[in-house]
């Protein structure tokens, strides 16, 4: 009688056990996003980037290129007319010659601050970083991390990151040397757009 009570508890704790590393496994894992998620629209008002899954919306600055990346996953490029760099992979990488460009990421991963400056770190560890500050600023009533920086390998940058809900909502600006401060004009204007939901 004790063998047949056994036999039924250890099957009960182990589907218990199998279905809490499931369940466990089925919160932390890492949703990736894609260039389909992006919809570039037209409107009377000007020309729009959104991602509805992700509930983020921006104005693509006036004039400028709008690219998805089909190699990266959920990302975007915007970049002035006027662009020069060297090309790779059917798109021009920093550092720039001239010009500006702006890239648009969602990473769906749950960062705090300390997190993703450390991140931040790695990522830029070998990079020949020459100069960088980081620092946790206010955009459109709303938390963000910024990051100026200018690396041998990149050229000079800025990034802006939103922590939102599991997402990290990320906007990093390039520019040529001689065009900085048109660059971080526009992308002060850009910033503003930004709609996340």
């Amino acid at each position: 009688m004790k063998k047949k009570i056994l036999i039924p508890i250890f099957v009960i704790l182990v589907l218990a056990v199998a279905g809490g590393g499931f369940f466990w496994w089925w919160q932390g894992r890492e949703i990736k996003g894609s260039p389909q998620d992006y919809v570039i629209k037209e409107t009377e008002e000007g020309k729009f980037v959104e991602n509805k899954k992700a509930g983020l919306t921006v104005k693509v600055p006036e004039g400028w290129r709008t690219q998805r990346i089909e190699f990266l996953a959920g990302s975007v490029v915007f970049s002035t007319s006027d662009i020069e760099g060297r090309w790779e992979d059917k798109m021009i990488k920093a550092p720039l010659k001239r010009g500006c460009t702006i890239e648009t990421a969602v990473v769906y991963k749950d960062f705090n601050f300390e997190e993703l400056k450390e991140e931040i770190k790695e990522i830029h560890a070998g990079l020949g970083i020459l100069s960088e500050e980081i620092e946790i600023i206010t955009i459109n009533n709303r938390q963000a991390f910024e990051n100026t920086f200018d690396s041998k390998s990149i050229g000079p940058g800025m990034a802006i990151y939103f922590l939102d809900k599991n997402k990290t909502y990320s906007f990093a600006l390039y520019w040529a040397p001689d065009d900085k401060g048109k660059c971080i004009q526009e992308f002060d204007k850009f910033l503003e757009t930004i709609s996340i939901k």
